[in-house]
């Protein structure tokens, strides 16, 4: 073999090998992919979640969308989602689709508080309502604002879609399980019942405490959904609020997740509007 081709053969080696090293540079860099679907409710948070952690950390892209809490939990359960978020707790159906699929029932993260929020437009002389007047104008017995010390006007009734984890929730603690009023206006989200309630005096809705500086956030019970009656359950509607994973998490979901619950998450969610687990010291 002559000194010439040797020559050849080695610098074709050198190259394979220059180019297998930059392919696994290459590889190492592909960012870690989480993706998060599920609470209309908790949609600002986990954007806002999303967009702080992948700033402080290059290397994680995450998306995170809302549809629903039940929306984000088929999506955790077939596959699509890292991670549900949800306003409620799995259903016994949600756990077995889990448990048969993935021989797991789910592992749930307390990640906040929330007040589910009574809004009403702030001209509404209606400030204060108690569950029972609640579950009689929901479920279609009262429908007039005049029977509960209003003024006399037909009272427009938002409801979420039964995908909504803050619809079930809503029908399972004030209609106790009852139907809705068939004249209820279905809202895709929780945006859309106050952007109608902002234009309605007479209508009425419910949905997350984060959203809505347009719209009036009513005492129930005469307790208003504030931090205090909140964080001692002394507000009527207080839940908590989860992300849900289908096994114990590992490399950058357990890192994200980690986060969440810290201080950094946690303050996340106060800015957010919501009310974090830990009180500050």
């Amino acid at each position: 073999m002559s000194r010439h081709l040797t020559l050849i053969i080695l610098a074709a080696g050198i190259l394979a090998l220059t180019c297998g090293s930059c392919g696994g540079i290459r590889q190492q860099q592909t960012p870690a992919i989480i993706r998060i679907k599920g609470s209309d409710t908790m949609v600002l948070l986990t954007r806002r979640w999303a967009a702080d952690y992948m700033r402080q950390n290059p290397g994680v892209s995450i998306y995170a969308e809302g549809g629903g809490s039940g929306t984000g939990i088929r999506a955790l359960i077939e596959g699509s989602a890292d991670i549900a978020a949800a306003s409620r707790t799995l259903t016994p159906q949600e756990s077995k689709q889990l448990a048969r699929l993935h021989r797991s029932v789910g592992i749930s993260y307390l990640v906040a508080k929330d007040a589910l929020s009574v809004y009403v437009h702030p001209d509404n002389p209606v400030k204060d309502l108690t569950l029972k007047q609640l579950k009689e104008i929901f479920g279609g017995t009262v429908v007039n604002w005049s029977e509960v010390g209003g003024l006399d006007a037909p009272i427009m009734v938002l409801i979420r879609p039964p995908n909504s984890g803050t619809y079930l929730y809503f029908q399972e603690h004030i209609l106790e399980e009852a139907d809705y009023s068939a004249a209820a206006t279905v809202a895709p989200t929780t945006a859309a019942v106050v952007a109608a309630i902002s234009h309605q005096s007479n209508a009425i809705g419910y949905g997350g405490i984060a959203y809505g500086d347009s719209i009036y956030h009513c005492r129930i019970n005469g307790i208003p959904p504030t931090e205090s009656s909140v964080r001692y359950d002394l507000y009527p509607l207080t839940r908590y609020l989860y992300l849900y994973t289908v096994d114990k998490p590992r490399g950058a979901k357990q890192r994200f997740l980690n986060w969440v619950l810290k201080k950094e998450g946690q303050e996340i969610v106060r800015e957010t509007g919501y009310f974090p687990l830990w009180q500050e010291e």
